[in-house]
């Protein structure tokens, strides 16, 4: 699994736009932790970002993407020669086509057009709060 994973950054490092810095965050997965990986990272001037505490909760929003990849796109249940196209399309669709409100309803391409992405700004909540229901 390891292979597949450093074949996947090399292929993401040659294909990338922008010579901008790079930040790759991670679960702390075996492969991503790997020797050859890590020196694939460092070697290409690309930062080591790793969750503290093996916690899916801690990467939310590699969860959230991966979460709309399976939910929105079917790519859970495919088999694996149609993957590929699956994944390309997927992407393109959910960066060109889909609006995204977090954005102003912009797509991610049409954001990172802009001078300065102004996200939504949503109301935060105290999480840890219980409602009480009185008996």
């Amino acid at each position: 699994m390891a292979s597949s994973t450093l074949e996947a950054l090399k292929m993401a490092v040659n294909n990338r736009k922008y010579n901008n810095k790079l930040i790759h965050h991670s679960d702390r997965g075996l492969q991503y932790c790997s020797k050859d990986y890590t020196e694939y990272l460092l070697a290409n001037n690309i930062f080591i970002s790793m969750t503290q505490n093996y916690d899916p909760y801690e990467n939310a929003i590699a969860e959230r993407v991966n979460g709309i990849l399976k939910d929105e796109f079917g790519l859970f249940d495919i088999n694996y020669l149609d993957l590929k196209k699956q994944v390309e399309e997927s992407i393109m669709f959910y960066n060109q086509i889909r609006v995204h409100l977090s954005i102003n309803m912009l797509t991610p391409n049409q954001a990172h057009l802009q001078n300065q992405i102004k996200l939504k700004r949503w109301k935060k909540t105290n999480r840890n709060k219980t409602n009480s229901v009185p008996i």
